[in-house]
């Protein structure tokens, strides 16, 4: 009986001394996960003032860090209204990112600008959206294509229903009037 207690005891001891030598892991030094916390599909936000819309945003996928910034993966569509239910620009792209605390969007591939009211639009790669500002602007190579002509050049600021625009560095031929 003594010999059974006294083997249970080293036995016991045995499992005890292997277990301890495992070394602990620093949480810190462990890799975290940095991908999305949540997926939204088919997403529709929309901003208002005062109940009056002022811009619809759409999204067939969204997905949202640890930070509070989103990703639009595939792709992002955007109406920015001037009077309820007139809407008077969009902004089209095949994928979107949001740096929610500077309210700042990047949207890249493809990026379509219209402003329905002047029947005029822009093309570009890479475009920048700058909510609080109300300022849309890139460096990249833009298109515009108006009624009368197609403009195009390097950079561009505007606000952000692209009634107003400056091209930072026009090329091509430019039709002046008189």
């Amino acid at each position: 009986m003594q010999k059974a207690w006294i083997l249970g005891l080293l036995a016991m001891v045995a499992i005890l001394g292997a277990s301890c030598k495992e070394e602990l892991k620093d949480p810190d030094k462990e890799v975290k996960y940095t991908g999305p916390l949540i997926e939204n599909k088919d997403v529709l936000t929309l901003y208002s003032d005062s109940a009056k819309l002022l811009i619809k945003m759409q999204a067939p996928v969204q997905q949202e860090f640890e930070n509070g910034d989103g990703v639009f993966p595939k792709g992002i569509y955007v109406e920015f209204y001037e009077k309820p239910g007139q809407m008077s620009s969009t902004i089209k792209a095949n994928y979107g990112k949001q740096d929610r605390n500077k309210e700042i969007y990047l949207v890249r591939g493809n990026v379509v600008v219209n402003n329905i009211l002047k029947g005029e639009k822009l093309e570009t790669e890479e475009l920048y959206w700058d909510k609080r500002k109300a300022e849309i602007y890139t460096d990249k190579f833009v298109k515009i294509t108006t009624p009368d002509e197609v403009l195009m050049g390097q950079g561009l600021r505007a606000n952000q229903d692209f009634s107003k625009y400056k091209i930072l560095k026009p090329t091509g031929i430019i039709n002046l009037k008189e």
